[in-house]
């Protein structure tokens, strides 16, 4: 009965989770990500990407993996009213649900430009320093790679940020050792010793690794 107590650290952690509860839009969007295995970030983590968006006053943003509009909704809350939000995915079915969660939300289909294909095909084609904000969740063994973009794209004092930088709990494990363990790992050593970048590491949901891009 009740299920398995939580530890002190286990039950904080959830308490910082369950701080950010999701409405019902939000709700409709993360079960329709489920039924389709577009897993979305969970609520902690989204409401950080609506507090960093916010906070830089974004208005010009690059979304690395649209799954079906989760990440989406919680960014374009944060952003500017007149802000536009670029994401990219390969999955065209799971960008037409995320249509769907923006349409249900009240933005208009000009806050939204949705680029069905690789990242690494669009990325290189989005202007030098033309963005505020980038968020990854795609492909982990691509994340070196869009980290080398997103610095690229963002101006000076820009933010990017990864989800799952601590990855079911395997990076903080030195015996884990599987490549997208090992990959997130060096992500992280990547924008640790990049002079351009001033970075935070927050342990909501699956891991945010954020980064000011504070030189160009």
């Amino acid at each position: 009965m009740g299920g398995t107590p939580k530890s002190p650290v286990e039950a904080t952690l959830a308490y910082a989770q369950e701080f950010h509860p999701e409405d019902d839009i939000l709700r409709a969007a993360r079960r329709r990500g489920e039924e389709v295995g577009a897993a979305p970030i969970m609520p902690g983590g989204g409401a950080a990407l609506c507090f960093l968006a916010s906070a830089i006053n974004a208005k010009a943003v690059v979304e690395i993996g649209t799954g079906c509009g989760v990440s989406g909704l919680w960014l374009l809350r944060g952003m500017r009213p007149d802000g536009t939000l670029t994401s990219v995915d390969v999955e065209p079915e799971h960008q037409r649900l995320a249509r769907e969660a923006f349409s249900q939300a009240g933005f208009a289909g000009g806050r939204t430009r949705l680029i069905a294909g690789r990242a690494l095909d669009v990325l290189p084609r989005l202007a030098d320093g033309g963005y505020d904000m980038v968020f990854a969740d795609a492909a982990r063994h691509e994340y070196p790679d869009y980290l080398a973009e997103s610095v690229r794209v963002l101006r000076v004092g820009g933010i990017v940020v990864f989800d799952h930088a601590l990855w079911q709990d395997r990076v903080a494990d030195p015996a884990q050792r599987d490549p997208d363990t090992v990959v997130i790992r060096e992500l992280g050593k990547l924008v640790r010793g990049d002079d351009r970048l001033r970075p935070l590491l927050i342990p909501l949901g699956d891991g945010l690794l954020a980064a000011v891009k504070i030189a160009g």
